[in-house]
């Protein structure tokens, strides 16, 4: 019997090297309790979508640090291979310096909990928001072309936190500062009457 990764579900824990700066470092979901974490699989090192997609993460870092999140990356490939495409610049397809974990992901098991592993050996994009309570919050898995938004991850993760704090629900569109809606038939109506 199969047992579907689900929004609402706890996060499948693991440990796993990761190069972290310029070197290794073994590293655990449960590292990150008490904080936020955005998950992201890519599906492969040195390819052509992926760096576009590793380094926009890494120029909002700092965005989503603000909302006390912590952003892992992970593929099938190596810790020496992420380290080498580490070392080849931006500008030559590669991803220069990062300020996050990318996680080696070898034996395919994080891939596999996750729900993310291709029969050809590689990953879909996807990636999760995970609570500080290490609760699966926010899910999204797509094919190999098409490549992510952070700015949406980010919009995503602050409304998350948005319904966490208030109770009340975000609608569509909706970025900080913009209306929430109260949850049931009368108080909706606040949100909906300012239309």
């Amino acid at each position: 019997m199969t047992t579907r990764v689900q929004v609402q579900d706890g996060a499948p824990d693991f440990t796993a090297t990761a190069v972290v700066g310029k070197g290794f470092k073994d590293i655990s979901l449960s590292d990150y309790k008490g904080k936020w974490v955005v998950l992201f699989f890519y599906p492969l090192d040195f390819t052509f979508v992926c760096p576009t997609e590793i380094t926009a993460f890494n120029d909002k870092l700092g965005e989503f640090r603000q909302l006390n999140a912590e952003v892992l990356g992970c593929s099938v490939d190596s810790q020496f291979s992420h380290l080498a495409w580490k070392e080849v610049p931006r500008n030559k397809g590669g991803l220069g310096d990062l300020d996050f974990p990318l996680i080696a992901d070898l034996d395919k098991s994080i891939s596999k909990d996750y729900e993310v592993l291709l029969s050809a050996g590689m990953t879909l994009r996807g990636v999760f928001i995970i609570d500080p309570e290490g609760v699966i919050r926010f899910k999204l898995v797509h094919d190999l072309g098409i490549g992510r938004n952070p700015d949406e991850i980010l919009r995503v993760l602050a409304a998350i936190q948005q319904v966490d704090k208030t109770g009340e629900v975000c609608p569509a569109n909706w970025t900080p500062g913009k209306k929430t809606m109260k949850p049931d038939p009368s108080g909706s109506q606040e949100y909906f009457s300012g239309l």
